[in-house]
């Protein structure tokens, strides 16, 4: 039985986590992998108050763990992108393997930390980084292998979808949801990331990079945050048989790939309309299986720990009879993977929900319409609520045919040089995944 020694570094939540279940499932941890691996080292600024570390040396520079010549796997929880890239760097050159729940550091960072790791023969894994306990990565990259991947689309961000579930449920407001949100700990006191569609970006990166061997690029994804939305909107979706999530989505379009997050009308009858709360969920589309969904808590200290446990478990299985982790990082070799254009903003089709307020007058809806037909922009589905009483105005909801983004910014260009129109166009995206 191979014996492999591990150094942590980071007792945050995923590293507090990791530490409890080394120190509860130890036992569970080495017979199902067939190897000793012990956990010798953490690197840590200071102490966890609920995570027991007596039992292990513990190093206040977290370099320190890397410099342990006992240690061989780093696994890296620090966060952020700085340091965590200097010290999977120092790891991967020191010869020892890395194990990361780091989205950001893969998704910026990783095909230069991809090539030194094949350089230097050894393992990077990522499991926790997407969708935190759903083995995501693992079922793109080696279950569904013998697949041709057609698309990816997910509910990525678990504080994206808590903040619209309770305001679908509730009718309560954006910024009521997000300083609850804050409260229970699921959104950073600074939300920007969660909140402006950036930390599902990353994720999206990531999962269309092994679905589609193409290289990592954080800069890719089109980015559309749920600041926006409103309970107006969500209750309008509700009628005409949708609901609002916000969705990362990678499409495979010929030869070129459709990346982007946005704030999305769905089927309510959809599996993935249904996950709500902070819960995850991958929708993947492949041409052997079919559609597969998977769900999950998407973040969370023993769920996310979990998966980071998975890959050191892999390594064990592995390295148990070879020095070397023979499967591709990312599904295939770095020098095979394929850089694919980007569907340009302006040509990705589809449905769009829009939410205009204009005067309650004659001509006005004519002039709409016909400002659409200019276009070539039909009209599937329109609602117009009355006037409120005292009011001049009237809020119209249309449900568009399938047009290029492009196209619709003209079109919205032109409803709001009308005088009968009050403020912006709200716009959403509509998906009903008939074609992912």
């Amino acid at each position: 039985m191979t014996s492999l020694k591990i150094g942590v570094c980071g007792l945050g939540t995923v590293g507090s986590g990791v530490i409890k279940l080394f120190n509860n499932h130890q036992g569970l941890i080495q017979q199902r992998c067939n190897a000793d691996l012990q956990l010798v080292h953490i690197g840590a600024r200071r102490d966890n108050a609920g995570c027991d570390t007596s039992r292990y040396r513990v190093s206040r520079d977290i370099f320190e763990v890397v410099r342990d010549p006992e240690v061989d796997i780093v696994v890296e929880l620090i966060g952020g992108t700085t340091v965590a890239r200097d010290l999977v760097t120092q790891a991967i050159q020191a010869g020892k393997h890395v194990v990361t729940a780091n989205k950001a550091l893969i998704a910026e960072f990783g095909n230069e930390l991809i090539a030194l790791a094949e350089q230097a023969q050894v393992a990077l894994r990522f499991e926790a980084a997407v969708a935190g306990g759903i083995p995501v990565i693992k079922v793109l990259r080696e279950s569904l292998a013998a697949n041709v991947v057609s698309g990816v689309a997910g509910i990525i961000n678990g504080t994206g979808n808590f903040i619209l579930t309770e305001m679908a449920n509730a009718g309560r407001s954006f910024d009521d949801v997000l300083a609850e949100a804050q409260a229970l700990g699921y959104a950073e006191a600074d939300p920007t990331f969660d909140v402006d569609g950036t930390d599902a970006a990353h994720k999206l990166v990531i999962l269309a990079s092994i679905a589609f061997g193409i290289p990592l690029d954080a800069n890719a994804p089109i980015m559309e945050g749920i600041d926006t939305v409103t309970p107006e909107d969500l209750n309008f979706a509700k009628e005409l048989g949708f609901c609002v999530k916000h969705l990362g989505i990678a499409r495979r379009c010929g030869d070129a790939i459709d990346l982007r997050v946005h704030p999305t009308l769905i089927p309510s009858n959809r599996q993935i309309a249904r996950v709500d709360g902070v819960l995850n969920a991958v929708m993947i589309e492949a041409d052997a299986v079919g559609e597969i969904v998977l769900t999950g808590p998407g973040a969370g200290s023993l769920p996310t720990a979990s998966s980071v446990c998975s890959d050191l478990m892999d390594l064990g299985k592995v390295l148990n009879h070879t020095k070397i982790d023979p499967a591709p990082i990312l599904g295939v070799p770095s020098d095979q993977l394929q850089a694919l254009p980007l569907v340009p903003r302006d040509e990705v089709s589809g449905v769009w929900y829009l939410r205009l307020v204009v005067e309650d007058r004659p001509g006005v809806m004519a002039d709409i319409t016909g400002l659409l037909s200019e276009r070539g922009i039909s009209i599937e589905s329109l609602i117009q609520r009355p006037p409120v009483a005292g009011s001049s105005q009237v809020t119209v909801v249309i449900l568009t045919d399938s047009v290029a983004c492009g196209r619709l910014d003209a079109a919205i260009c032109d409803m709001e040089s009308l005088p009968a129109l009050s403020g912006s166009v709200v716009r959403l995206r509509v998906e009903s995944f008939k074609e992912v």
